[in-house]
């Protein structure tokens, strides 16, 4: 449980940091309000045509009697609906850190910056950055796809389907969410996607903590844009704490209750890469996070 209260005091103290630094706040903003227009018209698009399409994919239900016809269409165009919500807001995370890629590494560099201590950088060029982005993106696009998949499946069971199933997939939702923010600040530690997955593996709990809020937050229209840049700087607080030098004195106040990182974790020379010279293991103070946690 103190993981799980852990993941939510770093959201607010990412929100709080951004807060405090009015500019990021601005500058944030402009790659989600773009990925907002975007979905916005998807979900629409979905909302006037998931009932055209549950009729197409359901022909054998054409001569059922009412009121059975209108109750199975209308459960599976909930589902259907309910299925593209949750593929939104999975996908909203990565889309829009796709679309301010630049934005956001920048807000990144700012927060390990103000908070003291080394300031990592990949040392790839933009368009390799992209790259791996997007590439590691739909890795992660066909995970969730499967477990929507398989949680549509389930929505079928009664009284789970509309009971467990729903929570499973918001804690799904926000387990990749945080994956998805967190991997801007892993990038530039040089830190790829298995890395980052075992990771946040380690501290599932943590990540949910930090995640389903977030989750619960982008069902409401406009709030993921505006929580966007406090979240990006959040998962930025979560990372230099979990991969602080567990014999750096700065790092052990900061990483209270939450402990160091997998034995064997750091920055290893993965498909980035050898680290760039002059590249060293972050043991930068995270005492923004300290002030936040401690009131």
């Amino acid at each position: 449980m103190s993981d799980l209260a852990g993941g939510f005091r770093y959201l607010l103290a990412g929100q709080r940091w951004v807060l405090g630094h009015g500019r990021w706040l601005g500058f944030g903003l402009l790659p989600g309000l773009v990925s907002l227009v975007l979905y916005a018209g998807a979900l629409v698009g979905l909302g006037f045509g998931a009932d055209d399409f549950v009729a197409w994919v359901t022909p054998f239900a054409d001569d059922w009697s009412s009121p059975w016809l209108a109750l199975f269409r209308g459960f599976l165009t909930a589902l259907v609906f309910g299925l593209g919500l949750f593929l939104a807001v999975i996908t909203f995370t990565a889309v829009t850190l796709l679309i301010g890629q630049p934005f956001y590494e920048s807000l990144s560099e700012a927060v390990d910056r103000g908070e003291g201590g080394a300031v990592p950088e990949s040392g790839l060029s933009l368009w390799r950055e992209l790259w791996i982005s997007a590439r590691d993106s739909v890795r992660l696009l066909g995970r969730v796809l499967l477990y929507g998949v398989l949680l549509f499946a389930l929505g079928f069971v009664p009284v789970i389907g509309q009971t467990v199933v729903p929570a499973i997939g918001f804690c799904v939702s926000g387990y990749f969410l945080t994956q998805e923010l967190t991997s801007v600040a892993l990038m530039r530690r040089r830190v790829e996607l298995p890395g980052q997955l075992a990771l946040l593996r380690s501290r599932r709990m943590l990540a949910l903590g930090f995640g389903v809020p977030l989750v619960l937050a982008f069902i409401v229209p406009l709030v993921a844009v505006f929580l966007m840049p406090g979240a990006v700087a959040g998962a930025t607080l979560m990372v230099r704490d979990l991969t602080a030098d567990p014999e750096s004195d700065s790092g052990a106040d900061a990483g209270e209750g939450f402990g160091p990182p997998p034995e064997g974790y750091g920055p290893p020379a993965t498909a980035y890469g050898a680290p760039a010279a002059g590249y060293d293991r972050p043991t930068g103070t995270t005492g923004g996070v300290d002030r936040g946690f401690n009131g």
